[in-house]
């Protein structure tokens, strides 16, 4: 990447909207220069570890801890009762729309920090040991004895609903904490009723460790002198995390809370949330006057970080003689785990029913799901949270579908699309689709995937005694309304700018596309932007990232905070040039005094402003902007996902042996960058459906508790990727932008399954579900054969 300054008009050529340009953070990163919070040491820091319970369900009798407290270097251990004595408030979920079926609400489990009376998973914290050395606390808590009666336990969300299981809260009934209905039974029913063919499928979208590549670590902090609490942590955004830090847990004004966030490791939504070691860590800092640091094991996280997915359904696919659909039904199950997340319920209910029509003009859809609490690890958002997940349901039927009725997959696919005559286009979900192509984009899929050449593949595959697929994944996602944002721009002393924003970088690369869209709008050379975006201090409003809204959000954030530099700029270059703001233009980084020669660049102005130009006080005295951009309706990126596998039926190992995708994303601000998050989108994708597995025990062990019990895909697994886009701009954001974080799963899941069936169709394999490891596929084939 060019470390020179360039001209604005060539700045916005190289570096605007639309180039690929490089992340701007990677050359540090290979360096191993990242700062991770793992690699913060604050003076006089001490370390704490956790100490958790081995029993997935018990009665919390007592915590013995003489001995802990006797051992070298153990400054205290805290339990659930030194936080309850210290007056801090419960984890509470943080979405509190839902209602029953009934119309009551649902159940709001808040959660203590440290466990007093009950445990309710394997890995539940119950204490907390400090010491001055990392291996001295985890010495030390091997010593704690922690008496617990076992209870039963239960981990499938279809038995923890039954009268005979075991109860985990007195106050929620057969362990439902959400009965969730939308859609209009009646309707839905009677569509069903008069439906010439009806598909029916059971599916599973199997619970995920999410693994990511730098496990959680924390620092409390605590200045008695000003009662202001301190926390350097991975997340995903800090200006939220401050403030349910301040009301729920400190119970204190957001502005005695301060949270940093340097380079976060990947979190794919798990890292998002107030977790239990953070209470601990503040509790820690104040009672010892000192910071307290905790960094996670990996062994650890399996157990403490919040898991993914973990739906069972059945979906219902009503078509009439034509092959039209008239209705989609989707009921089941959604696994909670013990305590519910912020966003716990979501994937499951409301993010399912809006995006399982996807690309499909299906006038009714009618989604039933028992949240559920069960003795596991606490499940929460996973990339995509529900968006790939409805997207596979729909996708799993239509494959179904054409079977059963003996219509070509694609032709069923495109006698139902939603057509672009039809747009904007009122969905069963409520909500509206701005714009899309999807039968070009389909056939434009088909064409790069090279369709018509497959059995000539699949004949070769033959040769080798190998099974060959394909399978489709046409999907369409509802992203997160962008909720307020800020869009701060700062023209620094020493002739930078920084771009201010509330939403966070945890792997994305925001630094380049952000930066992209500043030159863009304001001509600022691309090599003199920064990025500030981890310290709540700075912040005056702030969404965080999820939902594959950041660009729709702080995108808008920073075109609408440079209107108002433009705004600042023209009139304090009117003053300069002695003439009236009205004559005063701004194009390529320059204002310019209409039909004259007379110009000064941005950069130039915001210097003489540094310097001590005389700005008269009814003007702006500086082109700094601090703006808060409005919410705004969501975007609805789509494409065209095509897998091959091949499947060895000997040993029943599977592998994506070819992938094609073209992708609607509107306006790509860096194409570089969207290739390559839709590339780990689809890996991901493609570990779910064929190797990661989360087991459990009758007890409540996770049996998959290190990399030794569960496989996560490696670059092998991975095959060579075929990207291309056919972009409709989003009409609901002034870039046009849709979002592209979360497609890949979207895509892949459905593909790589339907692909999978499709090779095992002729050896008489009808369904499979996730995950398709070589040990289920292997069974299923053997038992198709008996």
């Amino acid at each position: 990447m060019s470390a020179r300054t360039t001209s604005p008009t060539a700045s916005r050529l190289e570096f605007g909207i639309g180039q690929p340009v490089p992340r701007k953070e990677d050359p540090r990163l290979l360096r191993g220069e990242g700062r991770y919070t793992d690699d913060v040491n604050l003076p006089a820091q001490a370390h704490a570890v956790i100490v958790r319970s081995t029993y997935a369900h018990g009665i919390l009798r007592a915590i013995e801890a003489t001995d802990a407290t006797a051992m070298p270097g153990v400054l205290a251990v805290y339990t659930g009762a030194d936080l309850l004595a210290a007056g801090y408030g419960a984890i509470k979920p943080t979405i509190t729309f839902f209602k029953n079926r009934d119309g009551t609400p649902m159940h709001m489990l808040a959660r203590e920090a440290l466990q007093t009376e009950r445990v309710r998973y394997v890995g539940d914290p119950v204490a907390c040991v400090v010491a001055e050395t990392a291996a001295q606390a985890r010495d030390a808590a091997e010593t704690l004895v922690v008496d617990i009666e076992p209870l039963p336990a239960v981990t499938d969300a279809e038995r923890a609903c039954q009268p005979e299981s075991p109860q985990l809260f007195k106050a929620v009934p057969n362990n439902v904490i959400l009965d969730y209905h939308y859609g209009d039974a009646n309707a839905v029913a009677a569509a069903f009723a008069r439906a010439a063919h009806v598909t029916r499928v059971k599916l599973v979208n199997s619970r995920i460790i999410v693994n990511a590549m730098e496990p959680r670590s924390a620092i409390g902090q605590y200045d008695p002198a000003t009662g202001r609490w301190t926390l350097h942590v991975g997340c995903q955004g800090v200006f939220g995390l401050r403030n349910q830090l301040a009301k729920d847990i400190l119970q204190v004004a957001p502005e005695k809370v301060r949270v940093i966030t340097e380079n976060v490791g990947g979190s794919f939504g798990m890292k998002a949330s107030v977790y239990p070691e953070y209470i601990c860590l503040f509790h820690a800092a104040r009672r010892l006057g000192r910071p307290v640091k905790w960094t996670d094991e990996r062994s650890e996280s399996f157990l403490a970080d919040h898991h993914g997915r973990a739906h069972e359904r059945i979906g219902e696919l009503a078509l009439d003689a034509e092959g039209n659909f008239l209705a989609v039904r989707i009921t089941g199950y959604g696994n909670m785990g013990a305590f519910l997340d912020g966003g716990s319920p979501i994937p499951s209910t409301l993010n399912t029913m809006r995006n399982a029509v996807g690309v499909y003009k299906t006038p009714l859809i009618e989604v039933v799901t028992k949240c559920v609490v069960t003795n596991t690890t606490p499940v929460s958002a996973y990339r995509g949270a529900g968006r790939p997940e409805g997207n596979y349901y729909m996708e799993r039927l239509v494959d179904a579908a054409a079977r059963e009725i003996g219509i070509d997959r694609i032709e069923l696919r495109r006698r139902n699309h939603i057509r672009p005559d039809s747009m904007p286009y009122q969905a069963p979900s409520g909500l509206t689709y701005d714009g899309g192509e999807f039968s070009a984009l389909l056939e434009k899929a088909l064409a790069m995937a090279d369709w018509n050449g497959f059995e000539a593949r699949k004949t070769e595959s033959r040769r080798r005694g190998l099974l060959r697929g394909r399978g489709i994944g046409n999907y369409l996602e509802a992203t997160a309304p962008p909720s307020n944002e800020m869009g701060g721009i700062r023209f620094e002393a020493d002739g930078s700018v920084t771009i201010v924003t509330g939403t966070l970088d945890y792997g994305q690369g925001h630094a380049s596309p952000f930066a992209q869209v500043l030159t863009e709008k304001l001509g600022v050379p691309f090599e003199r932007i920064r990025l500030l975006q981890g310290d709540s201090d700075q912040l005056i409003a702030g969404g965080g990232t999820g939902g594959s809204k950041s660009m729709m959000a702080s995108g808008t954030a920073i075109v609408e905070a440079s209107q108002k530099v433009i705004e600042r700029g023209k009139q304090i270059a009117a003053h300069h040039f002695e003439t009236a703001v009205q004559d005063i233009a701004f194009a390529d980084g320059r204002f310019s005094v209409s039909g004259t020669d007379r110009v000064i660049g941005i950069m130039e102005l915001a210097e003489k402003i540094r310097n001590g130009l005389a700005v008269p006080a009814d003007l702006p005295q500086s082109l700094d902007v601090a703006h808060i951009f409005e919410s705004a309706p969501a975007a609805f990126p789509n494409g065209c996902h095509i897998a091959e596998v091949e499947v060895d039926p000997e040993t029943g190992v599977a592998k994506v042996v070819k992938y094609s995708m073209v992708n609607d994303f509107g306006t790509l601000i860096n194409p570089l960058l969207v290739a390559g998050q839709a590339h780990g989108g689809v890996v991901q994708g493609i570990g779910q459906a064929l190797m990661e597995v989360t087991r459990y025990d009758a007890d409540g062990q996770l049996l998959t508790g290190s990399y030794m019990d569960y496989a996560m895909p490696r670059a092998t697994d991975a095959p060579d990727f075929r990207f291309d886009s056919h972009p409709v701009p989003a009409k609901t954001n002034p870039l046009g932008v849709k979002g592209c974080g979360e497609a890949g799963c979207a895509g892949s899941l459905p593909a790589v399954m339907n692909a999978l069936i499709d090779a095992l169709a002729e050896r008489g394999v009808r369904a499979l579900d996730m995950p398709a490891t070589p040990e289920r596929i292997w069974q299923a084939l053997n038992e198709a054969r008996a």
